[in-house]
């Protein structure tokens, strides 16, 4: 999960931050002295400073609970003292004022962190907020007391479809359909995503049956034992460094790393929060969160592919039909192309922001755009990139891409036209992209004898290029003798 995924809330200022960190480290103090009453009112205020922080809500998340001893029960008096929370909370939500929802409702969790309707309404703040990872933080910890609920849990297959870990998603659905099983809408879920059922569940099964332990975060401690003898002697000298000097980032950087290396992700990513309250929410650890959430996008995104060819290989008169077909393969591919793109988008826009000197971020982040169908933003950030004329031929291609997108096809043809020209020699792959592009842009605008010698030129480099021996043949006979 990413520390900050919203786009709506901005980043605290360096006095806010400093503040929250100061009580964050001052929390986890008193905390071991069992002093949860004093720790809990210093993490709510980190958590009104920063709203979107990710660990100062689940540090707040564990002390409200070990408060009442993970008892599942809360206080003795919440029914009396959660009313006049509840009420605001309520108002707060009719309003939209989505961080009040959050107060009210960390005030009930204060008294009862198990209150299930108050998780699902702080859930549906984090979500219109930006925040889907915490939205789905928040349903998950109702879950542990709640596993079999079919309202909570369709609340979070689609917060998991939303954010696309289809697996997790089918899981829940399937939780839903068997508490009844005439739910339509469960069975038709669980027969959309079907095609994700070739990606490894990784033993989510089990985390969803409803424990004390987060099936979000995952089994740490039992992947831990899995493989304890290979990580331990590499990652012995780090712990060691970490615990003599938490506030170096690249410290956690390093130890992830290995974790990954040994494919236990779910500890690379606990290791990336534990430090960022330490190292004052460091860059280099939220960029690697971002890139180890991609990850699983990623996967899901190659088998999607590789069932597509498969299915492709077979003639369609053979393809079975208890299996997905191939609209319901390209909707799930697309999905994930679009939900990858929009997370991609939020990481080189980081980049760009904090390395301003490196265009290479911004070209990235104009491409990712221009996935997203956001073609204006794109544009603007392409044109910044052009600038360098390193990246002027990729930035000129994308340009001529996003104009053609916004049906400018002057402005799209004089871009594809530089492209050309700054296109560096050895990225033959661009430059047959960009004479396909020229060559369909001229056909679609009737001038044919420039989209002829166009297409002459790509076909001449690969006549294989996408269609475009058809099309050359297509334009031919359309030209005037």
């Amino acid at each position: 999960m990413a520390v900050r995924s919203s786009t709506v809330l901005p980043p605290p200022t360096e006095a806010q931050r400093k503040i929250a960190v100061e009580n964050y480290e001052r929390a986890r103090k008193v905390l071991q002295d069992k002093n949860y009453d004093y720790a809990i009112q210093m993490l709510m205020l980190c958590c009104r400073v920063d709203p979107a922080n990710i660990p100062f809500r689940q540090a707040l998340r564990r002390s409200q609970k070990e408060k009442y001893g993970n008892s599942l029960k809360g206080s003795r008096f919440a029914f009396f003292s959660t009313p006049k929370f509840k009420a605001r909370m309520r108002k707060a939500k009719m309003a939209r004022e989505h961080l009040k929802v959050l107060e009210y409702g960390e005030e009930v969790l204060y008294r009862n962190p198990w209150d299930k309707g108050t998780s699902m309404e702080m859930a549906g703040a984090f979500d219109a907020l930006g925040l889907l990872d915490l939205a789905v933080y928040s349903l998950d910890q109702a879950r542990q007391k709640y596993p079999e609920d079919p309202t909570l849990n369709r609340a979070l297959a689609r917060m998991f479809e939303k954010r696309g870990d289809f697996t997790k998603a089918i899981v829940l659905w399937q939780l839903v359909q068997k508490a009844n099983p005439r739910d339509v809408e469960a069975a038709n879920k669980s027969k959309d995503l079907a095609a994700s059922e070739t990606i490894a569940r990784g033993g989510y099964e089990e985390a969803v049956s409803g424990t004390k332990e987060s099936p979000v975060l995952g089994k740490m401690e039992a992947h831990a034992a899995e493989k304890q003898d290979k990580v331990g002697k590499d990652t012995e000298t780090l712990l060691k460094r970490i615990e003599a000097d938490p506030t170096e980032p690249s410290l956690y950087v390093q130890l992830a790393a290995i974790f990954r290396r040994y494919s236990q992700l779910d500890r690379a990513r606990a290791t990336l929060q534990q430090g960022l309250g330490p190292t004052g929410n460091s860059i280099a650890l939220q960029l690697e969160l971002y890139e180890l959430d991609l990850m699983p996008l990623r996967v899901n995104l190659d088998h999607a592919e590789a069932k597509l060819k498969q299915l492709r290989a077979i003639p369609e008169d053979e393809r079975p039909d208890d299996q997905p077909g191939e609209n319901d393969l390209l909707k799930l591919k697309n999905k994930i192309v679009r939900e990858i793109a929009a997370r991609e988008s939020e990481l080189f826009r980081m980049k760009a922001d904090r390395f301003p000197y490196d265009l290479s971020h911004r070209l990235e982040l104009g491409v990712r755009l221009i996935r997203l169908d956001k073609f204006d933003e794109a544009i603007t950030e392409l044109q910044r990139v052009r600038k360098d004329d390193k990246l002027k031929g990729k930035a000129s291609m994308y340009l001529g891409i996003g104009f053609r997108k916004r049906n400018n096809w002057a402005l799209a043809q004089r871009n594809f036209e530089e492209a050309l020209v700054a296109l560096n020699s050895n990225d033959e792959s661009s430059r047959k992209e960009v004479l396909f592009q020229l060559a369909t842009g001229n056909a679609e605008n009737n001038e044919l004898p420039r989209a002829v010698e166009l297409g002459h030129e790509l076909a001449n480099i690969d006549f294989g290029y996408k269609n475009i021996g058809e099309l050359l043949d297509e334009w031919k006979a359309r030209s005037p003798a």
